[in-house]
């Protein structure tokens, strides 16, 4: 270790420059211009030349595997009338929203039959009949959990399903 030396400190985070040697006794200069004396065996010469031969190896880093059954789009279910039949005018309001709740059960069965994990089903928001038709078919069923897309469920047209 001589003057002008660049060394670090052993058990600190300090980098700086060998200004003044006194026997064990060294001196170093922090990067903005702080002195601090240390014993010589509590520094170490930063030597960046016996780097230069050790040549790197960069790995490739490998891919996680993600798991597509948790990754796959949710089934989807529109009980807009207008979707489930051709000629809206030949049915009444009791007679919709009674072909809407048979679709709706059938749709449920569909998916636990075929391991469906998500079911999303759209109802609209309405004046919040067939909302609440979807709410009472859904709280009636064993093994499913269910929320609203939107915190104000009144908003949402929407109901997203779980299949335990």
């Amino acid at each position: 270790m001589k003057i002008g030396d660049s060394v670090s400190v052993i058990d600190e985070q300090l980098k700086g420059t060998v200004i003044s040697i006194k026997g064990k006794k060294v001196t170093i200069e922090d990067e903005h211009g702080f002195p601090y004396e240390y014993d010589a065996t509590e520094l170490v010469v930063q030597q960046a030349e016996i780097y230069e031969q050790i040549k790197t190896v960069r790995k490739e880093e490998l891919a996680k595997p993600i798991s597509k059954k948790h990754d796959k789009k949710p089934f989807v279910l529109d009980l807009h009338f207008e979707k489930l039949v051709k000629n809206t005018s030949d049915y009444n309001s009791f007679e919709r929203l009674f072909r809407q709740k048979e679709k709706l059960i059938t749709t449920i069965d569909y998916c636990r039959k075929n391991n469906l994990k998500k079911l999303e089903i759209i109802h609209g928001i309405g004046d919040g009949v067939l909302q609440q038709m979807v709410h009472d078919v859904l709280e009636s069923q064993t093994n499913i959990e269910f929320q609203n897309k939107e915190i104000l469920h009144h908003q949402s047209g929407t109901v997203l399903v779980y299949f335990r």
